[in-house]
């Protein structure tokens, strides 16, 4: 009876812990890369047009043979600037037809979904507004000139956070660690794919 019971907590517990990791309202994805693999939650509900294009990229297999190809660090960047730290990764040197071919994201700036750029959280690169695609990144440390109004970006909207990484940190930061030459990994840190978990 008690082995019964025990089987019984056992199975509601399981259930349980299938029933967050496939919760719709922050699904998981898992990024495989050649150092490790990356598990990021997602937050549809706080950025929808920008976690909804990311997740619509990750079901139709455009990461498939991605990489992680640039870094920001103390030593390349403008001295006297405030200075980012990030990795980038997608498919922007693997397959950029792809990259290009890609309608832009409407911009959700983090005045609008309240997720800061801290240590872990992964963002929507660009160049204007609204440009931003398939390119994503990850911060190695807090970023605050990356959330709306601060001054990494001279339009003043920020980068378009949606999800955090919330296991394999020590991948990102021994990618981030990687060799670069002029920001540019040398060589690129293969992307196998990124999937749901």
């Amino acid at each position: 009876m008690r082995i019964w019971v025990l089987l019984s907590f056992l199975s509601i517990g399981l259930l349980c812990a299938c029933h967050s990791a496939s919760n719709p309202d922050a699904p998981h994805v898992v990024i495989q890369t050649q150092a490790g693999d990356i598990e990021i939650e997602l937050y549809p509900k706080q950025a929808p047009r920008t976690a909804g294009a990311f997740l619509s990229y990750v079901d139709s297999g455009f990461y498939k043979s991605g990489s992680f190809y640039r870094v920001l660090n103390e030593d390349n960047q403008v001295t006297g600037a405030g200075a980012s730290h990030l990795i980038q990764g997608g498919i922007w040197k693997t397959n950029h037809a792809k990259a290009v071919s890609v309608p832009g994201v409407p911009h959700e700036p983090t005045s609008q979904t309240h997720l800061l750029h801290k240590s872990g959280t992964v963002s929507l690169a660009r160049d204007a507004p609204g440009s931003g695609t398939t390119e994503f990144f990850i911060c190695e440390r807090d970023e605050p000139g990356f959330d709306f109004g601060g001054e990494n970006n001279p339009d003043g909207q920020g980068y378009a956070a949606f999800g955090k990484v919330v296991k394999g940190m020590d991948v990102v930061r021994a990618i981030y660690a990687r060799p670069e030459n002029n920001q540019s990994f040398t060589p690129a840190i293969p992307i196998n794919n990124i999937i749901r978990k």
